[in-house]
């Protein structure tokens, strides 16, 4: 027992060290250009989400374990940042060629790590998430802080009116585990009220990624849907045993 617990320790060093090298390098690299570090740090944040799918995938076909909530939540969280990423591409984020060199490369470095880790410490691949979700949470929350009248006065991208006002909210409501549907709907007014809602979105992944690390989370994590329709008829729906 013991030894599991040193193990799970020092991989949470490591996953420390890797977040803690991530951040400082975005930081410096693009310390004065915002929409390149957004769009860089956006490509990398949709990284493990495709990790942990690609794995369960796995699992699903070897016969080893199937829970269809968890595949739609971490596929919602990946349709999230990809609309992110969306945004800062329209904002001009992804113009310079080696900025996306850069970001599609740390990308895949960084795909096949959290597979690994997913596989033998999944609590540790989605601690590992929790801390990236903080730090682009922290990274925006201050960028907001900065630029706050510049940003009022910009229009909202349409891609961003889409997703979050007009579109179909299904997909916006199953990342966030903590609420029920329908319940946080973002105001897209202009451009600082459309990072404010990317501010928020990632707070709500780093809840998801919390509740995914708690001990009995394979038996009680369920999809904000799945939750509401487990409430209205008293039993768990059949495809997510």
């Amino acid at each position: 027992m013991g030894s599991v617990s040193e193990s799970y320790w020092e991989t949470v060093t490591m996953i420390r060290l890797l977040v803690g090298i991530l951040a400082f390098v975005i930081n410096q690299v693009y310390r004065d250009r915002p929409m390149p570090r957004f769009y860089v740090l956006e490509t990398v944040a949709r990284v493990p989400y495709f990790s942990y799918l690609s794995v369960l995938h796995l699992y699903e076909t070897l016969g080893l374990w199937r829970k269809a909530d968890w595949l739609k939540v971490h596929f919602a969280e990946s349709w999230n940042e990809l609309h992110h990423l969306l945004i800062m591409e329209e904002l001009g984020g992804s113009q310079n060629w080696i900025d996306r060199v850069f970001a599609r490369s740390v990308a895949l470095v960084y795909y096949w790590i959290v597979v690994a880790l997913y596989v033998v410490h999944p609590r540790a691949a989605y601690n590992f998430m929790e801390l990236v979700e903080g730090h682009a949470y922290r990274s925006y929350d201050k960028y907001l802080k900065t630029n706050k009248q510049y940003l009022e006065g910009q229009p909202a991208p349409q891609v961003a009116v889409n997703y979050y006002r007009d579109g179909d909210l299904y997909m916006f409501d199953e990342f966030q585990a903590s609420r029920k549907p329908e319940e946080r709907r973002p105001k897209i007014d202009n451009l600082y009220d459309v990072f404010v809602a990317i501010r928020d979105d990632e707070a709500e992944h780093v809840k998801t990624m919390v509740a995914c690390q708690r001990p009995n989370a394979q038996l009680t994590l369920n999809s904000p849907h799945s939750v509401c329709a487990i409430e209205e008829n008293g039993s768990e729906l059949a495809p997510n045993s």
